[in-house]
């Protein structure tokens, strides 16, 4: 189905065809402030790039209780409003900013919208997940066989649920339980009348750190959310860990899972976290530089100038060119102020795809050797139409080099990846990839190659990988029960 609006086709997705990777979420929370709504705004607004279709967040107050807004769009467009954020009154609230993975596809239902709340015997409680459960359909099964009653088709209300029906005294031990029960990829803020909580899988798939501001502590998915508010990065949650923080700074560390060597998403560091956040002690945007560094060894090749696809490709054509020494230059320019507007969707409008979003620097292509630098490459329809932007501006040849290796396997820890047969590389090698978008070369960054890039000096350990890459490898570190009982074929040994 073709989007509703021809404008209308979200940040990173110019054409609205699945041909980009979409984080799920990202999730914030602040206690010990004056109206923390309007620090947790703020969070949100920094953690955009996680979830463009709608955002919510969650308060409470002593005086007028739990208090929550929930809309679609993004949080400039809605929590921006004095007069609904007076409606969140409180120093301790946590947010939301959704991209559907699980849940309803298509037009976003405001039942699906983060965070959740649920009242029980001992006070309310409010959760915002990132990650997927991948679990859920035999624990929504299970538990509407047992009564629940469901209000929206989200993963993430089956925690909600599960924490109704343990027997534990209070919340957080409640949330322990409950988080025992899931499987898959998470890491949830949460908030009861005073406390803040944050818990990430044991995998650690998922971020989330914890920072100071003030007088008060922060949980975010991502360091630049830290830096909007002024916050102080304290270090990041730990895989496995659950820290339950109460307004009078006591910050308390439990270990609710079995102990397990994490393995972080590799894909956090390649394309979903803001070039301006800090993972595991290094910089995002460091790293996508030398991404680019080792593409250019690994992949030289003669051209006149090296373009990044922007804006996720602009860090690793930085290191590209200055590796090969081949010079860097804005051959496509991205119109910052995409959005709606009040044009009707006809379909020569609809056609524009590409062309709405990027636009090519026609003086600085003609006659050139262009290298293009993007960060994957998943269906190839948005790579194929650039690709013809570029020579239609009059380029000599189009030398395509990949900031991640070829994503042959979907992702089912929180990133909306299009079924396995959609993937060009789940069926194509990198030169039949080539010949399919008719370009002069293609040139996937190799695994190692990857790894080498994140830290890893030695590469990839095959026999203990130290990261999740699931979508490059097939090798899934949390068995996607739920898909294996819908069809889905898991990797062979002859694979």
């Amino acid at each position: 189905m073709p989007p509703s609006h021809p404008f209308d086709f979200g940040a990173v997705d110019p054409d609205g065809d699945g041909d980009t990777l979409h984080e799920e979420c990202g999730v914030f929370g602040v206690v010990g402030v004056a109206d923390a709504a309007n620090f947790v705004a703020l969070g949100l607004h920094a953690l955009q790039h996680r979830g463009q279709e709608a955002g919510g967040i969650v308060t409470y107050d002593p005086e007028h209780g739990f208090n929550s807004a929930r809309k679609f769009g993004y949080v400039r467009d809605n929590f921006t409003s004095q007069s609904l954020m007076e409606t969140l009154p409180g120093a301790l609230g946590i947010g939301h900013v959704r991209y559907s993975t699980s849940g309803s596809k298509g037009p976003t239902q405001l039942r699906d919208v983060q965070p959740f709340f649920g009242e029980f015997s001992m006070g309310g409680a409010a959760i915002a997940h990132n990650g997927n459960i991948t679990n859920a359909n035999a624990l929504r099964r299970e538990l509407i066989d047992r009564g629940s009653i469901f209000q929206s088709s989200s993963d993430s209300e089956c925690i909600i649920h599960l924490m109704a029906r343990s027997l534990q005294r209070d919340i957080p031990s409640r949330m322990e339980d409950a988080l025992r029960r899931v499987e898959g990829a998470f890491s949830v803020v949460a908030m009861t009348r005073t406390k803040l909580i944050g818990v990430r899988d044991p995998l650690g798939v998922r971020p989330l750190v914890l920072g100071r501001v003030g007088d008060g502590w922060v949980l975010s998915s991502e360091t630049c959310a830290l830096d909007i508010i002024g916050a102080e990065f304290v270090r990041e949650i730990e895989p496995g860990e659950m820290v339950v923080i109460t307004p009078d700074g006591g910050v308390e560390s439990i270990r609710p899972f079995r102990p397990r060597r994490a393995r972080f998403c590799i894909f956090e560091h390649v394309y979903f976290s803001r070039p301006d956040s800090i993972i595991g002690g290094r910089s995002v945007y460091e790293t996508r530089r030398q991404i680019g560094v080792e593409l250019a060894r690994e992949a030289p090749v003669e051209a006149d100038i090296v373009c990044p696809v922007p804006d996720s490709g602009t860090p690793a054509a930085i290191g590209f060119s200055q590796e090969s020494g081949i010079p860097y230059a804005m051959g496509i320019i991205r119109n910052q102020y995409m959005g709606r507007t009040f044009i009707e969707p006809t379909e020569q409008i609809r056609n524009m795809g590409v062309r709405l979003k990027l636009n090519v620097n026609r003086a600085l292509i003609r006659g050139k050797r262009v290298i293009l630098v993007d960060d994957s490459v998943v269906r190839g329809t948005t790579s194929r139409k650039i690709k013809e932007m570029i020579l239609d501006a009059g380029a000599a040849e189009v030398h395509f080099r990949i900031a991640s290796p070829p994503t042959a396997w979907p992702c089912f820890y929180g990133v909306d990846t299009p079924q396995r047969e959609k993937l060009l590389a789940a069926s194509m090698s990198e030169d039949e990839m080539r010949d399919h978008l008719a370009v002069d070369s293609l040139k996937f960054i190799s695994l190692d190659g990857l790894y080498r890039a994140v830290g890893e000096a030695k590469g990839r350990d095959p026999e203990r990988p130290q990261y999740c890459d699931a979508c490059f490898s097939g090798e899934y570190p949390v068995e996607p029960s739920d898909q294996i009982e819908q069809g889905f074929r898991l990797k062979t040994a002859a694979e």
